[in-house]
């Protein structure tokens, strides 16, 4: 755990950290979510069957511009020339969707906040593809596996 909170100024009121002392290194950051939903949705999502359109592709896509706008949803997050972006979904053929965004760049700041901001956006671009055939999808356990690159070092989640 850091021991100061870095976003605040001596007055106690919210800044962006100045990282310009930092150096540039490279930096990866997977964060992965799911979204539960009823068997038949999950089917209709796989044979490309939703009226919307290609639901996956869709939300490739989606993924891939909120990790690019992270900084104009997230106040205090540094806008980032990102060098990578792969959204990649897989499903355990019953009930559930996951997703998986790998973000890359070379910079002073990692690029935690953009692969979760893409999974999450990913996420809602399913649920609003599918909302129609079904309501009550859940998303979920939308988290950070791992990080490398940057003075913290690399982190990993437990089992990943």
């Amino acid at each position: 755990m850091e021991e100061s909170l870095t976003h605040f100024n001596d007055q106690g009121r919210a800044r962006m950290v100045d990282v310009s002392y930092k150096e540039a290194t490279a930096r990866v950051a997977v964060a992965q979510g799911k979204v539960t939903m009823a068997p038949e949705t999950l089917s209709r999502i796989r044979d490309r069957s939703v009226s919307k359109g290609d639901v996956l592709a869709v939300a490739q896509i989606a993924g891939i511009q909120a990790a690019k706008r992270t900084s104009d949803w997230i106040p205090m997050c540094h806008p980032l020339p990102l060098t990578g972006v792969d959204i990649r979904f897989d499903d355990n053929g019953k009930d559930t969707l996951t997703i998986t965004a790998e973000v890359k760049t070379t910079g002073k700041t990692g690029v935690e906040m953009e692969a979760l901001t893409a999974v999450s956006a990913a996420a809602l671009t399913v649920y609003d593809m599918c909302k129609a055939l079904q309501k009550d999808m859940v998303i979920g356990s939308v988290s950070l596996l791992r990080k490398t690159g940057g003075k913290s070092g690399d982190y990993v989640i437990s089992g990943e």
